[in-house]
């Protein structure tokens, strides 16, 4: 569990201090802002598809470590997708994340995205860890209003 920890901090470290991705796309097909209060974080995800097709994703903003390295995970692991893989990942990082901490979760399809398992540990920063993932669907939906954690 030890060495689980310690990957977690090295991952979120180091998304944090080189975030993946982190740029306005010009002109993105579809863009959305986020914002979470209780930490402060916001963000603006933006989306270049190709029919259904994730061509780029990207994303700016400031917050807190663990908002983020989920951004950059998020973009990093979405890039060529398709929309529907798209919304399957979201599930399957938001049910992680929500789970509750002694239950077992399924992380095989989240790849590096499985470091944020241990998030549930501290409820209060789940917020920080799906913010991303909230206003990537936002862009996707054509949404215009901001999105919120609250």
């Amino acid at each position: 569990m030890s060495d689980l920890r310690e990957l977690y901090q090295e991952v979120i470290l180091d998304h944090n201090k080189r975030p993946r991705n982190f740029r306005a796309i010009a002109p993105p097909s579809q863009k959305a802002e986020g914002y979470n209060p209780l930490c402060g974080d916001r963000i603006t995800v933006y989306l270049r598809l190709n029919g259904d097709v994730i061509e780029d994703v990207a994303f700016e903003g400031s917050g807190c470590a663990i908002s983020k390295a989920s951004a950059s995970l998020m973009t990093d692991a979405l890039k060529g997708r398709t929309i529907g893989d798209a919304d399957s990942l979201f599930a399957e990082f938001h049910h992680m994340v929500t789970a509750p901490a002694d239950a077992a979760v399924e992380t095989g399809r989240l790849n590096k995205l499985a470091v944020f398992a241990g998030v549930r540990e501290y409820p209060v920063r789940v917020k920080c860890a799906s913010l991303a993932w909230h206003t990537l669907r936002a862009a996707l939906e054509a949404k215009h209003d901001v999105v919120s954690t609250e």
